[in-house]
């Protein structure tokens, strides 16, 4: 029965919630109580969500900019400046998430709860760097460098959708544990 439990063969129900789902593994929280504190007070918590949203609109412009000149040949400045500003914004939203990583988890990357996405920013960012290294070096025709900007903004996409799952997963996570602390309390009561 959902909601209550049996003592024994006779003995009087007790109505109770149950605190977990059977078979539901139990998640660590993305912050500790402490962390949540630290990120709340951070300020770099409002730069991170000031540049995410802006870097996604660049990084949408500059996709649009890009599959234009690959399917016309027209606009490759607009594409070209649009890449290096994408770019741009990458490092600075890095650059600030690592201080607001040390801010909050005591390390500048691959703190606990952000390592795989750490580990993959990383590849986001060597994909990037390279399409800067090719267009000031010219080691790449400028097809070829419009690729490659679009195989790092593919590694972006995917990055991008990694924190927006973590990110929803512990909200979820969050309510399932203040819904637990409510059903054990009022247990207790």
């Amino acid at each position: 029965m959902t909601g209550s439990r049996s003592r024994a063969k006779g003995s009087k129900e007790e109505n109770t919630l149950p605190l977990r789902q059977p078979g539901r593994k139990s998640q660590q929280p993305l912050y500790t109580a402490d962390e949540r504190r630290r990120r709340d007070a951070s300020p770099w918590t409002l730069v991170q969500g000031i540049l995410a949203p802006i870097q996604f609109l660049v990084f949408a412009v500059s996709l649009g900019l890009v599959l234009r000149y690959l399917a016309t040949g027209a606009g490759l400045e607009a594409a070209t400046i649009s890449i290096v500003v994408k770019t741009l914004t990458l490092y600075a939203i890095m650059i600030t998430g690592s201080i607001w990583e040390k801010e909050v988890f005591g390390c500048y990357l691959f703190a606990r709860p952000f390592y795989w996405e750490d580990m993959f920013s990383m590849v986001v960012l060597a994909l990037h760097t390279a399409y800067i290294a090719s267009l000031l070096f010219g080691f790449l025709d400028t097809r070829t460098q419009m690729y490659l900007a679009l195989a790092a903004y593919a590694t972006y996409v995917i990055n991008a959708t990694q924190f927006l799952l973590k990110l929803r997963a512990a909200r979820l996570g969050q309510q399932l544990h203040r819904n637990e602390s409510s059903a054990a309390m009022a247990l207790s009561e």
